[in-house]
């Protein structure tokens, strides 16, 4: 017996892809050979078995609507064959959609997505093209002054940044500064408003002790290194003059033991929960053994986790005049929020209705490394894409799937499978709202990473100051350009991290966060760069028109972009050329 159903041709499932609440969908089964019995297993919470209708001699149907309200929906088939054995099919054991599988015993199910009608993220994400900063390396305004012992300041920007290991969990302390500031950020708006950014991402600037300040010290204050809140608000008034916005990062998982709220070390005149257990803020966080065994963010001892589920926490950040209104308030339009899958998600959809009431075009966009349709996090299933919790998140299954493609890693069929699974499984605001970014603080720099270049293999002491020869320069080069015309040829938002527009080096943290090269940039990529954005800025096609991927043997990626009958994907009217982009990796395998 053979068995054939594939979710994303149109005779096999009507409609395709994700649906609204109590959608009619159409599923047929093909097969060939004897088959009795045929069931579709379907279910949403709990389980319906269906006896599939034959419409002819080897098509097998059923009709299912889908439920009231959003979530996700999943169905598989069974058949007796001619011996009495059932046999199943299901998706693939990669769980990426598509054809399926034969098996003979119950399988992995296909997903159905059911989203809520009135999901819409702002259009500034599908349309907009984003920056990353890393905020103490992309600028400074002044040389760096700080009253703290515990700091490094360097006097020479272009010096490669320290490493300084916490003998306690081995992280990296993080104590030395360069001066990036917000009036140097300021300073450069023309910069980016002439590369053609929309969106600005900020990675943390509240008063924190380390450099990447992802140990906030204190929610409330800009880390003075960077300024104060007027420049922050300055910042915001010009670039919003030259269209462009600014996103902050929100850490709302865990704090600095250096803070306010548990102060270890009495840096601030507040009673932390460190201090005593008559702080207001101890029941923020979790003692195992008071006060000096404490969860902590992956075991990290400097940040301790804080407690989501406390409302004086919630309240704090989610009240009236709590974190997240407030710098709405002061400017931004809206927030990464750093792990958003560590976030309970009774507390994303608390946070959004807060950050909406304070302002309906903000957005909320998650750092989920994985399918975010279905994220399995702490043995629970989560879907980020419903339009309940978040408008978009950041788009790592492709940056994984493009770096591996173009290294040799995977065939061009493996990219236009995985990019077609999350089109299938996400609605199409939130697939053409995505965070396609492709190099990260989180990482090596992205031209290390295409040139097989990122030094894993070496201790951390020994990578600083690392650069890469002529020959595998030229090969991130090459790469880093075909990487950036498919990126800005998909749906959703192109992000690049600072100074990969000009060939920036670095292995990973914390040498992929080095000082940005002013007067030093490689002027020829930052002119591709230049034309690969103003190209997306100038077809509408390219931000809203509908998608196919094909690819032709395993070299060669096909994007095609185009209007149905006049219209976009959002059934708005769209006077555009059909828009076809073919990449082929380079030969070379270094």
């Amino acid at each position: 017996m053979e068995m054939f159903h594939d979710t994303q041709r149109t005779d096999c499932r009507q409609p395709g892809g994700a649906v609204t609440p109590g959608t009619d969908i159409t599923l047929r089964l093909y097969i060939h050979g004897s088959a009795d019995q045929v069931t579709l297993r379907y279910w949403n919470g709990e389980e319906t078995y269906i006896l599939m209708a034959r419409v002819d001699l080897c098509t097998y149907e059923a009709r299912v609507q889908a439920p009231a309200h959003p979530g996700l929906v999943w169905y598989d088939f069974k058949a007796l064959d001619e011996r009495g054995h059932w046999m199943y099919y299901g998706n693939n054991r990669d769980k990426l959609g598509g054809v399926g599988q034969l098996y003979q015993d119950p399988p992995p199910a296909f997903q159905i997505t059911v989203y809520d009608p009135a999901f819409a993220p702002p259009a500034y994400l599908r349309e907009g093209i984003m920056y990353q900063i890393f905020p103490d390396r992309f600028h400074r305004s002044r040389l760096p002054q700080s009253q703290r012992k515990d700091r490094v300041l360097h006097q020479e920007w272009d010096e490669p940044p320290f490493i300084n290991a916490d003998a306690r969990s081995g992280d990296n302390w993080a104590l030395d500064f360069f001066g990036g500031d917000l009036e140097g950020i300021r300073q450069k708006l023309p910069y980016l408003k002439d590369l053609g950014i929309t969106v600005l991402y900020l990675n943390p600037i509240f008063e924190a002790r380390t450099n990447h300040r992802y140990d906030t010290g204190d929610y409330m204050k800009i880390d003075p290194l960077l300024g104060n809140a007027e420049d922050f608000r300055r910042l915001c008034k010009d670039a919003a003059r030259m269209g462009i916005r600014v996103l902050l990062d929100g850490v709302f998982s865990h704090t600095g033991e250096d803070s306010l709220y548990f102060n270890r070390y009495g840096s601030y005149p507040s009673l932390g929960a460190f201090q005593s257990k008559d702080s207001p803020y101890y029941p923020w966080y979790r003692f195992n053994n008071y006060p000096n065994s404490y969860a902590s963010w992956w075991g990290i001892p400097t940040l301790p986790e804080v407690n989501k589920d406390e409302p004086s926490y919630r309240q704090f950040i989610m009240g009236e005049q709590g974190v997240a209104r407030h710098w709405l308030a002061q400017g931004a339009s809206g927030w990464r929020l750093d792990v958003a899958d560590e976030l309970p998600m009774d507390f994303l959809r608390q946070l959004r209705r807060a950050v909406r009431g304070q302002d309906p075009q903000a957005v909320l966009l998650g750092e989920v490394w994985e399918d975010a349709s279905n994220k399995n996090a702490y043995g629970q299933m989560r879907s980020y894409v419903l339009g309940d919790t978040l408008d978009s998140v950041m788009n790592y299954p492709l940056r994984e799937a493009l770096i591996r493609f173009l290294t040799h890693e995977v065939p061009a069929w493996q990219v236009v499978r995985q990019i077609r699974s999350l089109q299938e499984n996400y609605p199409v605001p939130f697939f053409y709202s995505l965070m396609n970014l492709m190099g990260s603080h989180d990482r090596a720099r992205l031209h290390n990473l295409l040139a097989r270049k990122d030094y894993a293999h070496m201790p951390n002491t020994q990578r600083r100051g690392l650069v890469m020869d002529q020959e595998h320069k030229r090969l991130a080069t090459r790469r880093f350009e075909k990487m950036l015309l498919i990126t800005v040829s998909l749906p959703g938002m192109p992000s690049l991290y600072y100074g990969d527009e000009v060939g920036m080096e670095g292995a990973a943290d914390p040498f992929c966060r080095g000082t940005y090269p002013w007067g030093r940039e490689d002027k020829d990529i930052l002119a591709r760069v230049k034309a690969a954005f103003a190209l997306r800025a100038s077809r509408p096609v390219l931000t809203r028109g509908f998608l196919e991927l094909s690819h032709e043997g395993e070299h060669t990626l096909v994007i095609h972009r185009f209007a149905k009958d006049g219209l976009d994907v959002f059934g708005e009217p769209l006077d555009d050329a059909p828009y076809i982009l073919r990449v082929s990796r380079d030969a070379q395998k270094l």
